[in-house]
């Protein structure tokens, strides 16, 4: 009974998002613009569940690099409101849209020449009429039993606050050295201010070839060490190529033979590869242009020192620091 409660207040709530989805239109992209246009802040104001939900749009914001605050109507009434510039966007968030305290505000808002956004579920209120953008967060029902408790309407107003954070990242090409630079402290921070040589793994994790070898040597060797990659050196330990699954996938998909071809034939000559001082973040970055999931480690004459892996950034397993490729 408990479970079958459990998952029909998710599938509703999930369910509601969906159709919120299907109904975004121009409104939001004129939103996108007007907030990346601004040369202020973006103040967002709620009552009760939709401040709550207006506390976590900000902090969402604010760490993904659109500066902005949250503005309690109560306290604004009484002298906060001083905060609000002319350049500043206001948004607020209100189901019914006729929330008292929130409505008030909204004429000296407009005095100071903010611009309007409401989040509401309902289009015809009096927060909508009065405002310059409305997007609509409107649900069928809430999940709650009676009917009462704000439930759907609070989730699909902090579903569209993500969509709004996730449109304003791509718009302004904020990336993982803007993260890092407002991320100092966590593990992700820790690792991202770190260099590539306190988490890259060394010694026997590092997968590796000699460049004579044959496709039966370069899958054995991938299977092995399980990164899907397996890196091509010469006697020198000199990187000079890369053969990943990729690769294998490509040449099994031609119906060749693959096992006595050489992996000369196959590898990618002069691979992406980072330098064991290099900030993570940068190799973070490489990772995420070029759509690659592992680096090879390499010193200033290329010799391989270490393979760095997604995984090992974004925190699978434990922090590690360790020693040099014997």
């Amino acid at each position: 009974m408990v479970i079958r409660q459990a998952v029909e207040v998710l599938r509703i709530e999930a369910e509601a998002i969906l159709k919120i989805a299907e109904r975004i239109d121009e409104s939001f992209v004129e939103m996108v613009e007007l907030i990346c246009r601004s040369q202020g802040r973006l103040i967002i104001s709620g009552i009760g569940k939709s401040g709550l939900v207006g506390r976590k749009i900000v902090a969402t914001l604010n760490s993904t690099g659109t500066k902005s605050l949250f503005l309690h109507p109560a306290e604004a009434h009484h002298g906060d409101l001083g905060i609000v510039g002319p350049d500043d966007i206001f948004m607020a968030l209100s189901n019914s849209g006729e929330t008292d305290e929130l409505n008030s505000l909204i004429p000296s808002i407009q005095k100071i020449g903010c611009k309007v956004i409401a989040f509401t579920g309902n289009k015809t209120s009096t927060l909508a009429k009065n405002s310059t953008i409305i997007i609509d967060v409107a649900v069928e029902k809430e999940a709650c039993p009676l009917g009462l408790a704000p439930t759907t309407s609070t989730t699909a107003m902090l579903a569209m606050g993500d969509a709004l954070a996730v449109a304003l990242i791509n718009k302004k090409c904020f990336n993982t050295t803007d993260f890092r630079k407002i991320h100092p402290g966590g593990a992700l921070g820790q690792r991202l201010s770190s260099r590539v040589e306190d988490i890259m793994l060394t010694s026997e994790s590092v997968p590796y070839i000699n460049e004579e070898a044959t496709m039966e040597d370069a899958v054995e060797e991938i299977n092995r060490r399980g990164f899907g990659v397996t890196f091509v050196i010469n006697a020198k330990q000199i990187l000079v190529g890369i053969i990943t699954d990729g690769d294998l996938r490509r040449l099994i998909g031609k119906k060749k033979s693959i096992f006595e071809i050489p992996v000369k034939d196959v590898m990618t000559k002069n691979p992406r590869r980072v330098s064991p001082g290099s900030p993570v973040y940068d190799a973070l970055n490489m990772m995420e242009q070029y759509q690659i999931t592992v680096l090879p480690v390499i010193d200033s004459a290329g010799k391989v020192l270490g393979i760095l892996h997604l995984h090992d950034i974004l925190g699978k397993g434990e922090f590690k620091f360790n020693g040099n490729l014997s």
